[in-house]
Parts: structure tokens; C-alpha cells; sequence
């Protein structure tokens, strides 16, 4: 009974092993990332990697040049690549590339490691938006979790701990030589196919031995989605995305009809969306700001003496700092950003809370309500009815009692094409 309890759970995976087995191909996946590691570069080698082991390819390899980038962007890549079914090498190059910062953590959890003559891999010391360095004890907490991050990381592929330690507390960088030498790579190759005939018949820890007599190249190409978030997935491009589209709907709502703001708010709006998803959001941080529109909102209809305004600009500040959950410097919006945007957006969205109140309080100056409260002359006598000019304009008029020609005459109502009129107060006959 126990044994065949053990083949019941086994037998699943030996036929998931043995069906990916008879799948694969000798076609050889390469992902060029030449760009700095962000939640699009992030997207792009995660799927590139399911891509790879749904159609069953030899191997990936990810062609890498990066100055480093976004902590958890890297975490998601080594995610990925930890994770992955297929072997994946990590190459860096061409001559006179880099593996910095994020860059060597995907490099050292790849299954093959390999550099290109002219290269270098290092400095890994974390650094904050803007990449100013982080102060107090927020600094030791972040390189202490990279640390033991990375360190893991290097024990699974059974790479140099000590020299990944060091790479990330004292920023080290060495060359492709050094790296070889000190056991952070496996090799080092010259191009592409020195690359794939140095890895051919190599064997790969629980994912068996590369076969590459003859193989088949595949360039994955980045689609326009992901060109688009590599472009607007920073935190701050985001957040000032939102707030964009915010104002813009904002206007459109308090202005109907002005169209253009409405268009730009609405994509704009769209844009920001389509980044958050890739980034850490925290959901109170949108309510807070959801609450805060809500506010401005109001303060257009309702006599607040502008306490709601405070409040709204109160709630888009907590908001705005609330935002990103993420715990790595990186993911918090920058100051230089947060502090002049959520101003400028605080000082829109008062001033038309406050053209909106005060048009619903003004007078109406055209149209029929315009006509109300207006002096003119009485052309034809009202006895009740009769004829008088008010600005510029001859209209029919009625009165509650007679009215004598060249009279002033205030208006009290306006219904249709008629005039409902009385006398001036203290008004003057002009006869």
C-alpha cells in the first residue's frame, strides 16, 4: 500500500520529465538585455523563458549588458531563471559589456555563466532612486537581505559566496579573467558560437546534458507591450502618469466639452495602469487617492471654506507616499518627483474647484436667466401687457399692474419669448 502511494505521486513527474524530454528541440533561445533591469526587462526575460520550455528549446541564453537597475525587477528575473525547466546561460556581452549591481545577481543564477574577452561583473552595492546612496539603518537592512539573497543564490550554482559578499558590501568589480579565476563564471567565450560550442555536452544539474551538434538559433524580439512599460515602468514615470490623467478627467469633468484634456487625462491615466501592474501598489495608497479627487469633487459643490481641499491635499500627499510597497529603495517614488508634483496637481485641482463654485454662485450673464434682474424701458405701455427694450432687444413683456410708455422696468422671470417686468425701484420716469 505504501509503495504504491509513492508511484502515485512519482509516476506525475517522471511523465512530465520524460514528455519535456521527447519535446525538445535543438533550437537555442537568445534574449538580448542591453538596457538597465526594469519591470519590462523583467516581463520580457520571464516570458522568454516560458517561451523557451513550451516549445521545448535546447537551451536560452541571455545575451546581458546592464548598468545594474530596479532590486525587484532582478529578484523576478532570478525568480525565473532559478525556476526555469530549460537550461539558461547567461553571456555577457559583446567585448566592452557589464554585469553591474542587478546585473550580477542574474548572472550568477544562471545554470552556465560566461563572459565575453573585454567584459566585467561586479559592484553590487545597492543604491536608492537616483542612485544616491541609502543612509542609516535602512542602508545595513538592504544589504543584508541582498547579501543573503545572493548568496543563496551563488551556493545553489556552487559559485564564490565570498566574492559575491564582497561584489555587493564593497562594490569589487573584476574582469572576465579575474571571474574565471575566482570562480564566479564557468567560462569564457569569444562570440555566440564559441559560446554554444563551449556549453555543447555539458551536463546540467537536474535539467540533463545539452546536445548542440547542430543548432538552430532563435532571437527573441521585444514586442511594442514591452517596449512600452521598459519605457514607463519607472515608479516616478508612473506616478506622474496617474497624476497627469487625473487632472485631465478632473478638468473634463468640471469643464464638459473641452475634449482635449479628457483625451490626454484618459491616456495618460491608461499608461499609468498598464505600469502599476509590473510594480509593487499598494491599494491604500490608491484609495487615498481616489479620496482626495473625491474631495476636490466636492469641494465644488459644497461651501467648505476650503477645509475640503486641505483635506484632499492632505490625502493625495499620504497617498502619493503610500503608494509603492516595495521594500528596496528603488521602489519609492523620489522626493525631487513626489514633492513638486503632488503641488502642482494639489494647486490645479483647488483652483478649479474654486472657477467651478464660484460660476455656480455668479449671476448668469446670457440666456434667459441672464435677463433676470435687468433694467430697461418700456416701449409700448403695459396694461398688462405690452412691449419694453432690455439689453439691446425688443421683447414682449407682462406686468402685475399698468406700466406707462418710457418707464424703467426691472425683469422678474423670463418663460418663452415673454418678459414678466415691474417697476424700478426708485427708478425715475424718463417722460
Amino acid at each position: 500500500m505504501k509503495n504504491s502511494m509513492i508511484w502515485l505521486i512519482v509516476l506525475p513527474y517522471l511523465f512530465l520529465s520524460s514528455t519535456y524530454a521527447a519535446a525538445q528541440t535543438d533550437e537555442v533561445y537568445i534574449i538580448e538585455v542591453a538596457d538597465a533591469i526594469s519591470p519590462g526587462t523583467a516581463e520580457f526575460v520571464s516570458v522568454g523563458i516560458k517561451t523557451a520550455e513550451e516549445k521545448g528549446a535546447a537551451c536560452i541564453i541571455i545575451e546581458l549588458d546592464t548598468p545594474g537597475g530596479l532590486a525587484e525587477s532582478m529578484r523576478k528575473i532570478v525568480q525565473s531563471i532559478l525556476n526555469s525547466r530549460v537550461p539558461v546561460v547567461v553571456y555577457v556581452s559583446p567585448s566592452g559589456a557589464r554585469a553591474a549591481s542587478a546585473g550580477v545577481m542574474i548572472t550568477m543564477a544562471a545554470d552556465i555563466a560566461a563572459m565575453a574577452p573585454g567584459t566585467n561583473i561586479g559592484a553590487a552595492h545597492p543604491v536608492g532612486a537616483g542612485g544616491k546612496d541609502i543612509d542609516g539603518k535602512m542602508s545595513e537592512k538592504v544589504i543584508n537581505d541582498m547579501v543573503a539573497h545572493a548568496k543563496s543564490v551563488a551556493e545553489s550554482r556552487g559559485r564564490n559566496i565570498k566574492w559575491v559578499e564582497e561584489a555587493i558590501r564593497d562594490s569589487v568589480s573584476v574582469t572576465e579573467k579575474e571571474a574565471l579565476q575566482e570562480n564566479v563564471i564557468d567560462l569564457v567565450a569569444t562570440d555566440m558560437d564559441d559560446l554554444i560550442k563551449q556549453i555543447n555536452g555539458r551536463e546540467i544539474k537536474d535539467k540533463g546534458l545539452l546536445k548542440l551538434d547542430n543548432p538552430k538559433k532563435v532571437v527573441l524580439e521585444e514586442t511594442l507591450r514591452t517596449k512600452i512599460l521598459k519605457t514607463i515602468s519607472d515608479p516616478n514615470i508612473a506616478y506622474i502618469l496617474m497624476m497627469i490623467g487625473l487632472a485631465g478627467l478632473y478638468f473634463e469633468l468640471s469643464h464638459p466639452g473641452a475634449i482635449f484634456p479628457g483625451v490626454i487625462g484618459g491616456i495618460c491615466l491608461i499608461l499609468a495602469f498598464f505600469a502599476l501592474q509590473t510594480l509593487p501598489v499598494n491599494y491604500a495608497g490608491i484609495l487615498l487617492i481616489a479620496l482626495a479627487i473625491l474631495f476636490f469633487i466636492m469641494e465644488m459643490k459644497i461651501t467648505s471654506y476650503g477645509l475640503l481641499s486641505v483635506a484632499g491635499v492632505v490625502c493625495l500627499l499620504l497617498g502619493s507616499l503610500m503608494l509603492f510597497r516595495g521594500t528596496s529603495p528603488d521602489m519609492k517614488l523620489s522626493w525631487s518627483v513626489l514633492l513638486p508634483t503632488t503641488i502642482l496637481v494639489s494647486g490645479f485641482f483647488v483652483v478649479v474647484a474654486g472657477l467651478v463654485f464660484r460660476a455656480q454662485v455668479s449671476k448668469p450673464a446670457t440666456g434667459y436667466k441672464g435677463l433676470v434682474g435687468e433694467v430697461g424701458i418700456v416701449k409700448k405701455a403695459l396694461a398688462p401687457e405690452g412691449k419694453v427694450f432690455v439689453h439691446g432687444e425688443l421683447w414682449n413683456a407682462v406686468a402685475r399692474e399698468s406700466i406707462a410708455e418710457n418707464t424703467k422696468v426691472r425683469v422678474v422671470k423670463a418663460a418663452g419669448l415673454v418678459l414678466e417686468v415691474e417697476p424700478a425701484e426708485g427708478g425715475p420716469d424718463s417722460r
